[in-house]
């Protein structure tokens, strides 16, 4: 067990050993982060490029984690045991120097499967969210206290830095189709978010966690949106609890095509959600820097590389070899797997990328619509489904690898394609930059288009870390060059409301 906690001292050893404009101090904490975090999505344990990725980022001054219970079923909490105790051993780190960020309110899974059990034996969680088929949602104290406790487990630590409740506004999601008006659910929502943060106080007391807050994508929404989650309220909430309370952070997502933390006005005083953060000295962590959402669409903010020419013939080539591991997936590994047919057949559905593109890819005829398609389509299918395989409790060992097989022959045909139309993904990502520096000349030092849009992020007022995916060594060596530059933090909202209307 790593005994422990993220400590000021502890903190500023590591800010001190690296580039000041590398970290931020919390005024409330005292302790000082990373400009930016090691983003746990998409890591899990067992995986060797991963490990590799977190030792480096951990070795190189990043000391900021975040992870979740529901990331890979748990499998991220477990790699970042692993790696900090094995850094710890080896005397290259110590647990006071880094800040371990965590979140539980998401069942799937085995969380999932420990539901339905408490159910059967008539003892559900109270306040369960049912949202749909294999996906329930619950930040009720007595599921808190269980997921607390796993969480510790599964990271081998006595204490996490902070805890976050996971989208609390899929209560708000759900409740649009339920009977009630908006005011009895927003009601009702808060009421939940009160429980759950008395009891966190609680857990403070108890040492299993130091401080705690909340992870919602709808922190930025407009104040009429349905799912809004007012920070305000929330901030309010902690302070009837007590002064002292230890409501600290938020996480919520910010990048160059969704502004909305620093442009939209929604708290009641007239301030933005990033605003009103800064003002009550709030740490805001800010997710998905690099993976924007925009009118159905998702878009990668990074640089494409320089691709040659790539001839018909050769994406059909590839097609075919994505084509050949879905027929493994069909005719092995499904049948092997203990779902149902229904089920089996979902998966099926969801992982035909290559038959859904076999003989119908050149009909896409445009950068933009084959970018639609990919990101509108076709990578949430296999996302979704792929999450669901890497939940499930027991399966053949076979099925990692060939998930990491079909993630590099999608990523292989998925690049080819885009390949073909090269010329104009090339003229796309340049002019993106390019209005962007020169909306902000602070912002015009960075080299590519995934460093400049953490520069954007890391250089704006109320902005604590960027939470980065960095789950090969070559993500962490992009971001660290970024961190390198001479950077000054500064109030941007004229900038930003200018990338929102202009980008």
């Amino acid at each position: 067990m790593i005994k422990g906690f993220a400590t000021k001292k502890g903190t500023e050893q590591v800010a001190a050993a690296f580039p000041s404009p590398m970290f931020n101090q919390s005024i409330t904490t005292g302790l000082s982060l990373s400009q930016v975090g090691f983003g746990g999505y998409r890591v899990d344990t067992g995986i060797p490029i991963f490990q590799e990725a977190l030792t480096l980022a951990l070795t190189q001054g990043i000391n900021l984690i975040d992870t979740s219970a529901n990331y890979a079923n748990g499998g991220s909490e477990e790699l970042v045991g692993q790696v900090i105790n094995d850094l710890i051993g080896r005397g290259r780190t110590l647990r006071e120097q880094l800040i371990i960020v965590t979140k539980g309110g998401y069942l799937q899974g085995s969380n999932y499967t420990l539901s339905q059990q408490r159910k059967e034996n008539g003892q559900p969680f109270p306040d369960l969210v049912e949202y749909m088929s294999d996906l329930e949602h619950c930040i009720h104290p007595e599921f808190l206290a269980d997921q607390i406790g796993r969480s510790l487990r599964r990271l081998n630590m006595e204490t996490v830095d902070f805890y976050l409740l996971h989208n609390p506004e899929y209560y708000l999601s759900w409740a649009k189709n339920q009977p009630f008006s908006l005011e009895e659910a927003r009601s009702e929502y808060y009421r939940r978010i009160r429980l759950a943060f008395a009891h966190l106080e609680k857990e403070v007391e108890r040492g299993r966690i130091q401080y705690y807050g909340i992870s919602s994508n709808s922190f930025p929404y407009a104040a009429a949106h349905p799912e809004f989650t007012c920070l305000t309220t929330c901030w309010e909430i902690a302070q009837s609890l007590t002064p002292q309370h230890h409501f600290r952070a938020i996480q919520l997502p910010m990048n160059l095509l969704e502004p909305g933390a620093a442009t939209q006005i929604n708290q009641p005083n007239g301030q933005t959600v990033l605003e009103f953060a800064w003002q009550q000295k709030l740490l805001v962590l800010v997710n998905r820097p690099l993976n924007a959402y925009r009118q159905n669409s998702l878009t990668r903010l990074a640089d494409l590389p320089e691709p040659d020419y790539i001839s018909p013939a050769a994406v059909d080539a590839r097609i075919a070899n994505l084509v050949a591991q879905e027929v493994v997936l069909h005719r092995d590994l499904l049948p092997a797997l203990e779902v149902t047919a229904d089920v089996q057949e979902q998966l099926g559905r969801m992982l035909a990328a290559g038959q859904a593109l076999d003989g119908y890819w050149l009909g896409i005829n445009s950068y933009q619509r084959w970018l639609e398609t990919r990101s509108g389509y076709l990578i949430p299918r296999i996302n979704s489904a792929l999450r669901f395989l890497e939940m499930l409790k027991q399966k053949p060992n076979e099925l990692e690898t060939w998930i990491e097989t079909y993630i590099d022959a999608a990523n292989h045909t998925f690049a080819a394609i885009t390949a073909y139309y090269q010329e104009q993904a090339l003229d796309e990502t340049e002019r993106l930059k390019g209005k962007v520096k020169a909306i902000e000349p602070d912002w015009a030092a960075a080299a590519t288009l995934s460093q400049l849009a953490v520069r954007a992020l890391r250089t704006t007022r109320g902005v604590t870390s960027v939470l980065v995916g960095m789950r090969r060594p070559a993500y962490v060596e992009d971001v660290l060059t970024e961190l390198h530059r001479p950077a000054s933090m500064a109030e941007r909202n004229e900038a930003w409301l200018q990338v929102q209307n202009q980008v």
